[in-house]
């Protein structure tokens, strides 16, 4: 994150943010979509529902080992695509609210200028710049 004449903190603009999204990211934000989605949710529905009469025909020890293995291994997948699903989606939200405050810093700026009088704007606008990129901070 680059500085501006004050020292603080600009954040990267929308036009700065690169639109290339990797192959991992596409199959990532696919499978989110997917998962998040009703035929998945009846997919699982199903897979319950063949595996529950199994007690009837295989040993319960065999039967737990199939069911807990499968859920875990599908949980497991899932758990780690939803969350670079969900921390790309983090960041592009971030993005934008750095975005936001540092043009309502420049508008209060910009304003400040015209009625010399205006201390206290001077006062929140330097600390909406300390807020822009807080979360860099805040989760080290």
């Amino acid at each position: 994150m680059e500085s501006d004449k004050h020292g603080a903190r600009k954040p990267v603009m929308p036009r700065d943010v690169s639109h290339h999204v990797s192959p991992f990211d596409r199959f990532a934000t696919k499978a989110s979509e997917f998962a998040a989605r009703a035929p998945f949710f009846l997919l699982c529905i199903l897979l319950v529902l063949i595996w529950a009469p199994s007690i009837i025909w295989l040993p319960m020890d065999t039967w737990q080992l199939i069911i807990n293995t499968t859920t875990t291994i599908i949980t497991f997948l899932l758990v780690a695509l939803l969350q670079n699903t969900e921390s790309r989606n983090d960041a592009a939200v971030q993005h934008k609210l750095n975005a936001l405050a540092n043009g309502l810093a420049d508008l209060m700026e910009h304003t400040a200028k015209a009625d010399p009088d205006s201390h206290d704007l001077d006062d929140c606008r330097e600390e909406l710049r300390r807020a822009v990129g807080l979360e860099t901070d805040e989760s080290a």
